[in-house]
């Protein structure tokens, strides 16, 4: 059986490899899934460069989220519901970089058939932590600005998407100037263009203010950190909230307390795979009927950029990581 592995920390192209390796076994209560695709996220790449909030035990297999048809398991009567269905894979401990998977079936969500399979192996990771952070989390109400910064990406892009179809207004944080007019056709109120190493915070939060008013933003996320989601603090307006939700500048928040304590404002982090964890199954499996509708209204719908067999992954994890790239990377694992 084939699969992705690294046996060391470094950067993706120069430590993973693809070779053979021992088929799994599904134990008591686990699901056995054979792999058709699974996408190349931020997550997977920190991950493998042993940057992610943990790290697993090597060798090891990426890949936390991806889509599969369950094949055989021992999970009872959920499990024999799920023989021969298309599963979202949500895989805690990473591993669905390979051919075929077995782990606790509560870990696997039946999906639509009728979602293509390039948005089935994207179900989850962008579209339900967009979903979550602004209508379950922050609950953004109409009329109200949302700040989020890194909005060119693909999920910044379904969160314009989602204030559209709800009614909030969205402030979107860009580093790169080509990516405001694009941002602003697809929908988003406000773009500003933000980068540390060429702007300063005082300037960042004047141009914040110009859109939004003097109260500041109720409401914000961030996925970045450091110096980005520092200065979104000094944004914040009475009783507002940021919500964090990745660690992409690898960098730590700086800012004076009293920037909160004036305004009583409050930093709360997310991550999915926790969230996910303590859903009920009944909550889940209702999650999924929402994130199916919104993905079939193309709210929540993720661009493929490029597609790379498995044994390509080398090129597939280089390409993840283009500046300016169009869409997701997706590996392409099996055949329905």
């Amino acid at each position: 059986m084939q699969a992705a592995v690294f046996d060391a920390f470094g950067e993706p192209a120069a430590v993973l490899t693809v070779c053979d390796v021992p088929p799994p076994q599904a134990g008591p209560g686990d699901v056995l899934v054979r792999m058709l695709a699974s996408p190349v996220n931020p997550s997977d790449l920190m991950t493998i460069r042993g940057t992610y909030g943990k790290r697993p035990d090597l060798p090891a297999i990426p890949g936390y989220e991806g889509v599969g048809i369950v094949e055989s398991g021992q999970a009872g009567l959920y499990g024999r519901m799920l023989y021969g269905k298309r599963v979202a894979v949500m895989n805690p401990g990473t591993g669905n970089w390979k051919e075929r998977v077995a782990l606790p079936a509560r870990f696997v969500i039946p999906l639509s058939a009728a979602l293509p399979i390039d948005q089935a192996a994207m179900f989850f990771v962008n579209p339900a932590t967009a979903y979550l952070m602004t209508r379950r989390v922050l609950d953004v109400p109409r009329g109200a600005w949302l700040l989020q910064t890194a909005a060119g990406s693909a999920l910044g892009r379904m969160v314009v998407r989602l204030g559209r179809q709800y009614g909030f207004r969205t402030l979107n944080v860009v580093r790169r100037a080509e990516q405001a007019d694009e941002l602003r056709s697809q929908g988003g109120d406000a773009v500003v263009e933000f980068d540390p190493a060429r702007h300063s915070a005082e300037e960042f939060r004047e141009e914040v203010f110009r859109h939004v008013g003097a109260d500041g933003v109720r409401y914000a996320i961030d996925p970045v950190g450091g110096a980005t989601a520092s200065a979104v603090v000094g944004c914040l307006g009475s009783g507002a909230r940021l919500l964090l939700y990745g660690t992409l500048s690898s960098e730590p928040l700086v800012f004076s307390p009293r920037e909160l304590m004036t305004v009583g404002a409050t930093i709360e982090g997310f991550w999915l795979g926790r969230v996910m964890e303590r859903m009920p199954l009944l909550s889940k499996l209702g999650l999924v009927r929402t994130l199916t509708d919104l993905v079939k209204r193309g709210v929540l719908t993720s661009e493929v950029g490029a597609e790379f067999p498995l044994a390509d992954v080398r090129s597939a994890v280089v390409a993840a990581e283009q500046p300016g790239k169009s869409g997701k990377v997706l590996l392409r694992i099996g055949n329905a």
